[in-house]
């Protein structure tokens, strides 16, 4: 009598596996810190305790820049933490202007520029992939990254003011802010047209 054959209980990691190891990585980890610490930073804001608020968005800020280090030094780059990142950064960013613009702590001009702009690079972004049926590449311009930097400088500047008098030269900064985030806002949708038209749009063709 022939035994049966004896089974191994041991199973190897299925591709699923695989994949939310490959996408849990150390930059995408410290993009979903910078998203969590967004609703602390606001509840510290509602309750007036800006130094912490002032402290965990310096923390925040600090994520976005290290993830973006990390993952080009040990080149562990995905594509979901290539649109997860300007993201969670944009939603920083946003509700920190608003809830500031609320406490009277930021002109709701500046406010409105840089929702302005943040639309139109969401919208355009949509309306490209729409009409040409394709992914459109992510990739942050220089006045991108500038603006990004300056809208940080505003917000961490007011949070460490916190109601004392502006210094001088506080609406200059504010007011290169809105210039560059302006321009950037026009760079992008250059940008955007310059890919269009190397392609035929399908609803076109």
């Amino acid at each position: 009598m022939t035994p049966a054959p004896i089974h191994s209980t041991t199973q190897r990691p299925g591709p699923m596996g695989l994949s939310l190891l490959h996408l849990l990585n150390t930059p995408n980890v410290l993009t979903l810190c910078r998203l969590f610490l967004i609703p602390i930073i606001l509840a510290m804001l509602s309750k007036h305790r800006f130094n912490y608020a002032l402290y965990l968005f310096c923390l925040a800020a600090l994520t976005d820049a290290l993830d973006g280090t990390v993952a080009r030094w040990f080149d562990c780059k995905t594509e979901i933490g290539a649109y997860l990142d300007p993201f969670a950064d944009k939603l920083l960013l946003l509700s920190a202007f608003v809830a500031l613009t609320l406490e009277n702590m930021l002109p709701g001009w500046l406010l409105g520029v840089v929702v302005i702009r943040d639309i139109v690079i969401v919208f355009g972004y949509f309306m490209l992939s729409f009409l040409t049926s394709e992914r459109v590449p992510v990739r942050p311009s220089y006045l991108g990254k500038a603006s990004t930097f300056l809208q940080l400088f505003c917000i961490i500047g007011a949070l460490a003011q916190a109601g004392r008098n502006w210094p001088a030269g506080w609406y200059g900064m504010l007011y290169l802010t809105v210039a560059v985030t302006a321009l950037s806002g026009v760079h992008y949708a250059y940008r955007g047209l310059v890919w269009l038209s190397t392609r035929e749009p399908e609803m076109f063709a």
